[in-house]
Parts: C-alpha cells; sequence; structure tokens
C-alpha cells in the first residue's frame, strides 16, 4: 500500500519560512519523481516544484529563488522548504510521486498571514 504522509505545514507571517516533508512508503522511493503542488481555495491545483530522481528540478516561476525542494533517499522523504513566504502562497501543499502512476498525500494546510 503506498502512502505519502505530509507534515510541516502551519501558520506564518509573511517573510516567515516553513519546511515540508513528505515520507513516502509502499514505493521504491528513488525511482519516482517526487513534486510538491498546491490548490488555494476556488484554484485549480498547480504544480510547486518537482524532483526527478536524476535530481532534475522544476519550479513555478512564482516561487522561483524562493522555494528549495529535496529528497533523502534513506529517509524515503522529500522536502519543499519556503522562504520569504507572501500570502499568495496560502494553500494547501500536496506531495506526489510520479513514475507513470500518480500517487498522492492528504495535504498540508500553509497560511501565509499577519
Amino acid at each position: 500500500q503506498v502512502q505519502l504522509v505530509e507534515s510541516g505545514g502551519g501558520l506564518v507571517q509573511p517573510g516567515g519560512s516553513l519546511r515540508l516533508s513528505c515520507v513516502a512508503s509502499g514505493i521504491p522511493f528513488s525511482f519516482y519523481r517526487m513534486g510538491w503542488y498546491r490548490q488555494a481555495p476556488g484554484k485549480q491545483r498547480e504544480l510547486v516544484a518537482s524532483l526527478s530522481s536524476g535530481g532534475s528540478t522544476i519550479y513555478a516561476n512564482s516561487v522561483k529563488g524562493r522555494f528549495t525542494i529535496s529528497r533523502d533517499s534513506a529517509k524515503n522523504t522529500v522536502y519543499l522548504q519556503m522562504n520569504s513566504l507572501k500570502p499568495e502562497d496560502t494553500a494547501v501543499y500536496f506531495c506526489n510521486a510520479f513514475r507513470g502512476n500518480d500517487y498522492w498525500g492528504q495535504g498540508t494546510q500553509v497560511t501565509v498571514s499577519s
């Protein structure tokens, strides 16, 4: 059974930082492209960042220079370091694993507000 479990969300002031974590089980983690998506109220889910098994990264233009995706294969974990957070980063953040099939976590809420 595949499980992706996110953690690290919360309430943060504008300009602050958060680090999201996603622990994967039930998949050969090293072979999967891992990603973070987000969905704000009334909006479609969008890609935030992805990291291939080979180390290639993709970032949404809106987060380039502020967010960093990384992975620790020994811990089957993917991270999203989010710095200089803005109110428009407020959303539910979802972890994704892709290798032909898509697997999703349950999501973690990130709220950026003063």
